[in-house]
């Protein structure tokens, strides 16, 4: 995907993206749980999926031994590319932190785009320290591995009730993360600015006193006092 496509994509809010995904049959595409929380998070963020999963917590797997191990989230942050967005699927375990200062300090230098999860992040004023814009659940002390089996990456994930597929575009404001399957990336692209640009037409016909019935949605006149409104911009 192109810079330009991704500059278009910084105009255009995560609820824009919901409504016009809605158009296509969408409605699973708000990750739940995955609120603001570190970073310059109001500035809006654009870029592919680099899926993390978790599952339920076994005994034998997850200890701080396995931290060690090929298949890790140290191994696993050492193959994100950069400009990516990290999403790891925590099933909304609000427990244990699945991620701390120093990892997501690495995935700020490593040129990670942003963490987005269902879950929970520990070491709260270190991962603020490290400005990774963060989208998460909350905080907690614990560790991962008291409540989560880490298993693989870039592979596809459910997450905040969102099927995710490694390439799918994440773009995350302060309304929250949004996922945009891949085959619908050039349609919200192309669609896109011209929404918001609609939208904020009828702002401004609101702010007048104008009814909603026959605006939004538009009807024949209303659709055409909007071309004219775009012309004499």
């Amino acid at each position: 995907m192109s810079t330009v496509s991704y500059d278009k994509l910084r105009h255009v809010t995560t609820a824009t993206i919901t409504t016009m995904l809605l158009k296509k049959g969408i409605r699973h595409c708000w990750i739940k749980g995955a609120m603001p929380f570190s970073g310059d998070t109001k500035k809006r963020i654009v870029g592919p999926a680099f899926t993390l999963r978790f599952v339920p917590v076994r005994e034998d797997l997850a200890t701080p031994e396995s931290w060690g191990k090929p298949i890790s989230t140290r191994a696993a942050i050492e193959a994100m590319p950069e400009g990516c967005v990290a999403v790891a699927d925590a099933m909304g375990v609000r427990t244990a932190g699945i991620f701390g200062d120093i990892l997501t300090m690495r995935m700020a230098r490593r040129g990670v785009t942003a963490l987005v999860t269902d879950g929970v992040i520990r070491d709260k004023a270190g991962v603020l320290a490290t400005r990774l814009p963060v989208w998460c659940a909350g905080t907690a002390a614990p560790a991962s591995v008291n409540g989560l089996t880490f298993v693989g990456w870039n592979e596809p994930i459910a997450c905040g009730g969102c099927a995710i597929f490694p390439g799918d575009l994440i773009v995350a404001d302060d309304d929250g993360a949004v996922v945009v399957p891949q085959n619908l990336i050039d349609f919200v692209v192309a669609e896109g600015e011209e929404h918001e640009r609609y939208e904020t037409w009828v702002v401004s016909e609101v702010e007048k006193g104008v009814k909603l019935p026959g605006l939004y949605p538009p009807d024949e006149d209303a659709k055409k006092r909007y071309e004219a409104w775009k012309k004499g911009r």
